[in-house]
């Protein structure tokens, strides 16, 4: 009998051992990926009276200026001492303000996100609204597609079925990517629709993708069935198309087709769909390989950084809170050419964060 406990105490003893390695091992993999420190001096203080609502997107051109998008929805309190922001502001790479666009009677409702194209123009859409807008660097609307207020529904208003079909207008548009080998547009359609639509440099449609999915094809990680939010498109240099599946907390990944790839998963310990999902954003590192993926984890408050052959995940920064280099409302990110992270807060976080690779 002692023997016997004896011997089933080393097996306990060895699993133990086993759990405790593979623990250590999951740390130290996580630890091995690039490591971020926030930079407290960016941006500069902005001029007059100006305040800042939600910031809703960031992007980055090529000259690696920041530009945000910046809601309409200072508080009563802000209303009565100061003076609310244009809703795009650009800054230079040290964080000084060098121009400001937008006319609030123009632009989408409820401004949502951001791109820069490879010809330098601005794209945004808006999740209170039915159109997506083209702007010139300097701040000239030259093309909107769809109507403002309008929206692809059954009644064409926000209260009424979503159709995901249509060929002219959207449903409550999240994000846009821009093809740079012959300029297609592609569309995130995003929070009332269920569909990555695609038109071509002149606003032709050209082909669509993806419907609302159920609960039991999100957790089997089906292609093309998204769940609630559709809030991101990213084309990576590899050519394929990179979508957030948020309440999935996955990543789809398709050709530029529609044709259904891959998942990359960022499980969190609850059911499918999650309420607030891990997949907001997705940026790419500045090499030409593309070797890490950022993704903002709004669910968790942090940015993680996968390698982006694998999707592991390798490290991350960031954490819920109020204080500088934490999140409140995490939304979008953008990374420029020298591999800073930009993280864009909405809610009552309502600011952008710059932060820095350590050497």
């Amino acid at each position: 009998m002692k023997k016997e406990r004896r011997f089933f105490k080393g097996i306990w003893i060895c699993l133990g051992l086993m759990a405790t390695l593979v623990v250590v091992y999951r740390a130290q993999a996580q630890g091995h990926g690039p490591k971020y420190t926030v930079d407290p001096s960016w941006p500069k203080a902005l001029p007059g009276k100006w305040v800042i609502g939600q910031v809703s997107g960031v992007c980055v051109d090529a000259q690696d200026h920041v530009f945000i998008v910046n809601r309409n929805d200072m508080t009563d309190k802000e209303a009565e001492v100061a003076q609310q922001a244009p809703p795009y502001i650009e800054f230079d790479p040290d964080g000084n303000l060098v121009n400001s666009f937008g006319d609030w009677k123009i632009v989408p409702n409820i401004t949502h996100g951001c791109t820069i194209d490879y010809e330098n123009n601005f794209w945004t859409a808006g999740n209170g609204d039915g159109i997506i807008q083209k702007y010139s660097h300097d701040g000239k609307l030259l093309m909107q597609i769809g109507n403002r207020g309008v929206v692809d529904t059954s009644d064409g208003t926000l209260k009424g079925r979503a159709l995901n079909s249509s060929h002219t207008k959207f449903y409550m548009p999240s994000d846009i990517a821009v093809d740079h080998a012959n300029g297609d547009v592609y569309v995130a359609d995003g929070y009332g629709n269920s569909r990555i639509a695609v038109f071509d440099r002149s606003g032709k449609f050209l082909r669509q993708w993806g419907r609302q999915g159920t609960k039991e094809e999100a957790a089997a990680g089906v292609g093309g069935a998204f769940m609630q939010v559709v809030h991101c498109v990213v084309i990576g240099n590899d050519n394929l198309v990179y979508v957030c599946d948020r309440q999935s907390d996955r990543i789809q990944v398709f050709d530029k087709t529609g044709n259904f790839k891959h998942n990359i998963w960022i499980k969190r310990e609850s059911n499918l769909p999650d309420n607030w999902g891990t997949t907001w954003w997705i940026g790419f590192s500045p090499d030409r390989e593309q070797k890490y993926m950022y993704v903002d984890d709004g669910g968790d408050e942090q940015v993680k950084i996968l390698d982006h052959a694998s999707g592991e995940v390798l490290s991350s920064f960031g954490r819920p809170g109020h204080q500088v280099g934490a999140f409140t409302h995490g939304h979008t990110l953008a990374v420029d050419s020298k591999g800073n992270v930009y993280v864009a807060e909405t809610d009552w976080g309502r600011r952008v964060q710059r932060f820095k690779p350590v050497n």
